[in-house]
């Protein structure tokens, strides 16, 4: 799957932010939400001056809650905006440099004990932020590979995720940097930005661009009630799959 998706449409550069504190923004914003809508909250925190550790620890609860209204829910994740730099100031004096030198599952354990930060959120966090290596299971991974019948109707975060990541350490892929001609049309990929061309591990610029190349199947061949299986690049190998799901 991340051959035939790579060699289609080459890199994704996701995240597209400019700083580690933006990507870790638009992830807890982008709960429950489209990245329009975040896009359109993060360009608010940009423009107050606001879409850094400083800038939300300062910004009255209110005043936040107006900035990031586009992304729904925005009292629920203002609070979760201001108890991630609090957690920040307590554990690390405020330093992402120094939390993201922590050790991935711990740092991952300490996040998922912060109100309103799942697995999805945490290992975004810990992916595109601080570019360790951990793979991001979000709706579209498990719609894929549910129907190419990887992983069984089910199937727990904790399960998808460790799949994913025993395969590609079994088996070393070096990151391909550009995409083949298709005679389908490649869905537009977001242009290179700082974090996005970041330096980071050979495993983990992997996972970033398999969680990305998975969000565009999701988005425009895999959808959820009319797949797109005829024109979609993962097709042919979906024909080869078995009939019967497979347990993780």
């Amino acid at each position: 799957m991340y051959r035939t998706l790579a060699c289609a449409w080459g890199p994704q550069h996701w995240w597209p932010a400019e700083t580690q504190f933006e990507v870790i923004v638009g992830a807890i914003l982008t709960q429950n939400t489209s990245w329009s809508n975040v896009e359109r909250a993060i360009a608010s925190l940009r423009a107050a001056g606001k879409l850094n550790v400083e800038g939300i620890r300062e910004v009255p609860l209110r005043t936040l809650q107006r900035l990031i209204r586009s992304s729904g829910y925005f009292r629920q994740k203002a609070q979760r905006l201001k108890n991630f730099v609090a957690f920040l100031d307590e554990r690390q004096a405020g330093s992402l440099k120094r939390t993201f030198a922590i050790h991935t599952e711990r740092l991952r354990t300490e996040l998922l004990a912060l109100n309103g930060i799942g697995p999805e959120t945490a290992d975004s966090i810990l992916l595109y932020a601080g570019n360790h290596a951990i793979f991001v299971v979000d709706a579209y991974t498990r719609r894929i590979l549910e129907r190419h019948h990887v992983i069984s109707t089910g199937a727990k975060y904790e399960e998808i995720r460790g799949l994913v990541e025993r395969t590609f350490r079994s088996k070393p892929l070096p990151p391909v940097r550009s995409g083949s001609p298709q005679k389908q049309p490649r869905p537009e990929a977001h242009p290179p930005s700082v974090m996005s061309t970041s330096v980071r591990s050979p495993l983990a610029q992997i996972y970033n661009e398999m969680h990305g190349l998975f969000v565009q199947v999701g988005k425009h061949y895999c959808l959820k009630d009319s797949p797109r299986c005829e024109s979609c690049p993962l097709g042919p190998l979906l024909e080869k799959r078995p009939p019967k799901p497979s347990s993780v």
